[in-house]
C-alpha cells in the first residue's frame, strides 16, 4: 500500500526543505512506496492529511516537527472519525521532535525510514481540547502566554529567545482565576498554569507532565499557583528534570490523571495545542482523551516497561 508523505519545509527552521532529498532517499532505500506532498503554510497539513485519507493512502507519514505531527494527526482524526484505520508515521525533521523522542523513535532518517518499512504498530491515545486534537501536550495560562511573547521577539534566535520570553512572562506575573473539574475532583481559585500531557516532555527540554503515558487511556494534567515571581523562577529549573526533583513535587503544584478535564477561566487565557496557539483569549475549555485510536509506526513501546 502506498504511503502519503507530507513534508513541512519550514520545520527545523527550513532544514526540512534542505533535507527533502535525504528523506526521500532514505524511504526508497528501504523499499517504501510513497507519494510526497509539501505544505504551503499553517493548517495546510490538516487539509492534505484529510485528502490523503479520502484518497486511500495508508500509512500517512509526517515529515517535520511537532507542529507537523499535530496537523497530520488532526487531518487523520477528522477524516476517519478516530476509527483507528489509518496508520501514522514520523520522519523527524523538526527542532524539538518531542513526540518522536517521547516514543523512542530515531532521529536518524535512515533508521526512521526503516521503522516505517518494518510496519510494526503500537496504538496510542489521542487527546482533544474543544475541537482541536493534540498528540503530545496542550496548555493554558503561563505556558502559552510565554509562547505569545516569544512570537513577538524577532531579533533573538534559539534558546536565548525562549529564555528571554520566559523572563518577560515571569516579570509580568500573569494570574488567572479558574474553575477546574475532573473525574473525582475539582478546584476553584488562582492559577498560574494548567498543562495537559499525553506524553511527558514538551518544548524540547521541559517535563511539564513528567508521569504522562500516551498508552494508559488517561490525561495527565498539572495545575498550580505560585504567588511571586521568585517562586515561579525557583521552579523553572525543576521542569527540566524528567524524574526525581521535578516541579510537580512542590506542594503548590498538583499532577492529576483523569479521562477528562473541564476548565472555566474568569479572565481570558491563551491556549496552545502541541505548541500551536489555538486561541489568544478563551474562557471555556474541555479536554478529553480518546483511548487507543492512533496506530503509530514504532519499534517498541517505551511506556510498557
Amino acid at each position: 500500500m502506498t504511503a502519503k508523505v507530507i513534508l513541512n519545509p519550514y520545520a527545523g527552521r527550513w532544514q526540512a526543505k534542505e533535507r527533502r532529498n535525504e528523506a526521500e532517499s532514505a524511504l526508497r532505500e528501504v523499499g517504501v512506496d510513497f507519494d510526497l506532498e509539501v505544505t504551503n503554510g499553517p493548517g495546510h497539513g490538516i487539509l492534505l492529511a484529510e485528502q490523503a485519507v479520502q484518497q486511500g493512502f495508508n500509512p500517512i507519514i509526517a515529515a517535520g516537527g511537532d507542529g507537523t505531527y499535530s496537523e497530520i494527526v488532526n487531518g487523520i482524526a477528522k477524516a476517519n472519525d478516530n476509527d483507528g484505520s489509518i496508520v501514522f508515521g514520523m520522519l523527524p525533521l523538526g527542532s524539538a521532535n518531542d513526540l518522536a523522542d517521547n516514543l523512542g523513535l530515531p532521529k536518524d532518517l535512515s533508521a526512521a525510514a526503516q521503522v516505517i518499512a518494518n510496519g510494526q504498530v503500537q496504538i496510542m491515545d489521542l487527546c482533544r481540547v474543544n475541537d482541536r486534537f493534540f498528540d503530545n501536550n496542550a496548555a493554558i495560562g503561563l505556558e502559552p502566554y510565554i509562547t505569545l511573547i516569544q512570537q513577538r521577539i524577532t531579533r533573538l534566535k534559539g534558546s536565548f529567545r525562549y529564555l528571554t520570553a520566559t523572563l518577560i512572562g515571569v516579570k509580568d506575573k500573569p494570574q488567572w482565576d479558574m474553575d477546574l473539574e475532573w473525574e473525582g475532583g475539582e478546584y476553584s481559585g488562582p492559577v498560574t498554569l494548567v498543562t495537559v500531557g499525553n506524553s511527558p516532555r514538551t518544548g524540547g527540554i521541559f517535563y511539564m507532565t513528567p508521569h504522562a503515558n500516551p498508552f494508559d487511556g488517561l490525561l495527565t494534567f498539572v495545575y498550580g499557583f505560585m504567588p511571586t515571581r521568585r517562586k515561579i523562577l525557583s521552579l523553572l529549573p525543576r521542569t527540566l528534570k524528567p524524574d526525581e526533583g521535578n516541579y510537580v513535587e512542590h506542594p503548590s503544584i498538583h499532577e492529576v490523571t483523569s479521562p477528562w478535564l473541564r476548565v472555566r477561566s474568569v479572565q481570558p487565557t491563551p491556549a496552545h495545542a502541541d505548541g500551536e496557539i489555538i486561541s489568544k483569549e478563551i474562557h471555556d475549555l474541555e479536554y478529553q482523551v480518546i483511548p487507543n485510536c492512533l496506530p503509530i509506526l514504532m519499534a517498541e513501546n517505551p511506556f510498557s516497561a
